[in-house]
C-alpha cells in the first residue's frame, strides 16, 4: 500500500515540470513570431539614398546666409491726445528705421564672387555673408539686374568652395532636383523635388522670365539659394514661390543658370545689363487670333506693332507679320522670343523667319541696344453704331483727336475711335476691352475715324468674329471679340 501511495507525488512532479516546460515552449515560440522585422532594402534604393547625401555634401559649402540691412525713412505718425504730452519727436518728423532682409546666396568662384537675388541685396547700406564653416564676412555689391531679380556680391576670400555650373537648357519635366538655402534662418536647410515645368514666363516676378518650376519646398530666406540637378550642378537661383498663405505650397520659381550665368558675366564686367533690341511690340497668338490671320494652329508670335525706324522696320517687318523662328531657332512664345532677343549680342545680324498672309520669308535684322526706359476724357459726342446687333453692339465710341491722345497717353498722330462706355456683359466687355482703349483697325481694315467705324461694323454679321487692333496707352496689341 504505501509503494502505491509513493508513486503519486512522483506523478505529480513529473506533471508540472512537463508543464512547465510545455508552458515555457509556448511562450518561447510566441515571443520570436513577434520579432522586430528588418527589412532587405534592395542595394539600388540604397545607392541612391547615397548618393543624395554625397551632393548635399559636395554643394552644401558653397551656400551662403545672406542678411542685409537698409535703411528706411518715414514720417512719423502722429500720437493719440495723451502720448502728445511727452512726444520723443516733434510731430511730422522724419525718422530713419533700419529693415533687414535675409536671404541665401550660392558661390561662384574661389576668390568671392557670390550670386544672389537683386530683392535680397538691393538698396542695402550693409550686407553681411556667413558660411558654411560659420566665417563671417561684409559684402559689396558688385552689380544689380532688377529685370531678371539676379545680383552680384563679393566677399574678400580665397580658396572658396564653389558650384560647377549645369545647362538648363537640358533640363527635362520629372528630374530630381534639390533647393538648398536659410528658410526662416534655418541654416543650410535642404529640400527635394521634380522640375515640375521649365520655361515659365509671365509670372509677374521680373522683366525677363524664363523660370524653372519645382516642387522643392522653397520658403521665405532660400531665395537667392541653388537648385541643383543630381550631378550637383548649379541649374537655378531660386527666386520666388507661390503661396496664399506665405508659406510653401508646392510652387517654387529658379531663374535658369543660363541666364544667371549671362547676367552675373555681364555685371562682373561692366556692373550692368546691356540687352539687345529689335524693335517690335508682341504678343502670343492664340487659337482665335491663328484663325482670323488664316493659320490652322498656333506657331510663334504675332508682331503688334513695330518701332518706327528700328531695326525691325528697317529690315521689313510689318504689323500683322507673324515670327516664326530667331536666328535659326524656333519661336514658342513671347517670353522666349523676348529673352533670346535681349541676350543677342549688340551689332549682330540675326535672320528672323515671319509668315506674312501666307507668304514664308526671312529677313535679317541687325540688334542695338534697348533703349532706356523713359484720364478723363474731354467732352465729345459718344455715338453708338448704328448698326445690326453684333458683336461690336453694347460700346459707345468717339472720334481721336491730339486732345484725347495726350491724355490717353498714346502717340499724338494716332487715328482711331476711343471708346467710352462698354455695357457690362457685352460681348465687348467679356473680350476685356476697357474705356479708353483706341481702335485702330478693324478685321484689319484701318480706322481713322467714326465713318470709317460705322462703315465697317455694318457689314459685320450677328455671328461672326471680329479681329481688332487696339491702343491702350501706348501699348497695342490684336484681340478678337466673339459672339455670345
Amino acid at each position: 500500500m504505501n509503494r502505491k501511495l509513493i508513486w503519486v507525488p512522483v506523478l505529480l512532479l513529473a506533471g508540472f515540470l512537463l508543464g512547465g516546460l510545455t508552458y515555457y515552449l509556448l511562450i518561447t515560440a510566441d515571443r520570436s513570431a513577434y520579432r522586430p522585422f528588418t527589412p532587405r532594402v534592395p542595394a539600388h534604393i540604397e545607392e541612391t539614398s547615397r548618393a543624395f547625401s554625397e551632393i548635399v555634401k559636395a554643394v552644401s559649402p558653397a551656400v551662403v546666409n545672406i542678411s542685409s540691412t537698409k535703411i528706411v525713412k518715414r514720417q512719423q505718425a502722429p500720437f493719440d491726445e495723451f502720448f502728445n504730452n511727452f512726444p520723443p519727436f516733434p510731430n511730422g518728423k522724419t525718422q530713419r528705421f533700419r529693415e533687414q532682409s535675409l536671404g541665401s546666396g550660392v558661390i561662384v568662384s574661389p576668390d568671392g564672387y557670390i550670386v544672389t537675388n537683386s530683392h535680397v541685396v538691393e538698396q542695402s547700406s550693409e550686407i553681411k555673408v556667413s558660411l558654411y564653416d560659420k566665417r563671417s564676412f561684409r559684402a559689396r555689391t558688385i552689380g544689380i539686374d532688377s529685370k531678371t531679380d539676379i545680383a552680384i556680391i563679393k566677399i574678400d576670400a580665397k580658396d572658396l568652395p564653389v558650384i560647377p555650373w549645369g545647362d538648363a537648357e537640358k533640363l527635362q519635366v520629372g528630374e530630381f532636383v534639390l533647393a538648398i538655402g536659410n528658410p526662416f534662418l534655418l541654416s543650410h536647410t535642404v529640400t527635394m523635388g521634380i522640375v515640375s515645368a521649365v520655361g515659365r514666363a509671365d509670372v509677374g516676378i521680373a522683366a525677363y522670365e524664363d523660370f524653372i518650376q519645382t516642387d522643392a519646398a522653397i520658403n521665405p530666406g532660400n531665395s537667392g539659394g541653388p537648385l541643383v540637378n543630381i550631378r550637383g550642378e548649379l541649374i537655378g537661383i531660386n527666386t520666388a514661390i507661390f503661396s496664399r498663405t506665405g508659406g510653401y505650397q508646392g510652387i517654387g520659381f529658379a531663374v535658369p543658370s543660363n541666364m544667371v550665368k549671362a547676367v552675373m558675366e555681364q555685371l562682373i564686367k561692366a556692373g550692368k545689363v546691356t540687352r539687345g533690341w529689335i524693335g517690335v511690340t508682341i504678343q502670343e497668338l492664340t487659337p482665335e487670333l491663328s484663325q482670323q490671320f488664316g493659320l490652322k494652329y498656333s506657331q510663334g508670335v504675332l508682331v503688334s506693332d513695330v518701332t518706327r525706324g528700328g531695326p525691325a522696320q528697317r529690315a521689313g517687318i510689318m504689323r500683322g507679320d507673324i515670327i516664326l523662328e530667331y536666328n535659326g531657332k524656333k519661336v514658342q512664345d513671347v517670353g522666349a522670343l523676348r529673352n533670346v532677343v535681349a541676350q543677342s549680342g549688340i551689332g549682330a545680324r540675326v535672320p528672323i523667319r515671319i509668315l506674312r498672309r501666307d507668304k514664308d520669308m526671312t529677313v535679317t535684322a541687325t540688334v542695338v541696344e534697348l533703349p532706356s526706359e523713359g484720364a478723363e476724357m474731354k467732352s465729345g459726342s459718344a455715338q453708338r453704331p448704328d448698326s445690326p446687333d453684333n458683336v461690336l453692339s453694347g460700346m459707345r465710341v468717339i472720334d481721336m483727336n491730339a486732345a484725347i491722345a495726350k491724355q490717353l497717353g498714346v502717340e499724338p498722330e494716332e487715328k482711331g475711335v476711343v471708346i467710352v462706355n462698354i455695357e457690362p456683359g457685352a460681348p465687348a466687355d467679356d473680350a476685356g476691352l476697357k474705356r479708353g482703349d483706341v481702335i485702330t483697325e478693324i478685321n484689319r481694315q484701318r480706322i481713322t475715324g467714326l465713318n470709317d467705324f460705322n462703315r465697317i461694323i455694318a457689314r459685320i454679321k450677328p455671328g461672326d468674329n471680329v479681329l481688332l487692333f487696339v491702343d491702350r496707352i501706348g501699348k497695342k496689341f490684336y484681340t478678337t471679340i466673339e459672339p455670345q
